[in-house]
């Protein structure tokens, strides 16, 4: 990587320079403020999704883990929708209007 870039063509100029992103002309700063609830309502779906998938092994030994798989489900569900009613209670998911 080093041989290719040291002579490679160097061929610099204002419209190569300038950036790209899917063919749309740039606008504003990119440093624009983002309010904090995007990045929370990210993380939380981020969250939630990590837990469905802990739900598949368990929906695919259901047969095999019995009456205490079933039980350790219903507590394991119990304490997620505890949280996500807690999530719903605080408000983290209403938006305001501007």
């Amino acid at each position: 990587m080093i041989v290719t870039h040291a002579i490679g063509p160097k061929r610099k100029s204002e419209l190569k320079d300038a950036p790209f992103e899917c063919g749309i002309d740039s606008e504003g700063d990119a440093r624009t403020p983002i309010s904090i609830k995007y990045f929370l309502t990210a993380i939380l779906f981020v969250l939630f999704d990590v837990e469905v998938i802990f739900m598949y092994p368990w929906a695919v030994n259901f047969k095999k883990l019995g009456w205490f798989g079933f039980v350790e489900m219903v507590v394991f569900l119990t304490l997620l929708m505890a949280g996500f009613y807690y999530i719903i209670r605080k408000g983290v998911l209403s938006w305001e209007r501007d």
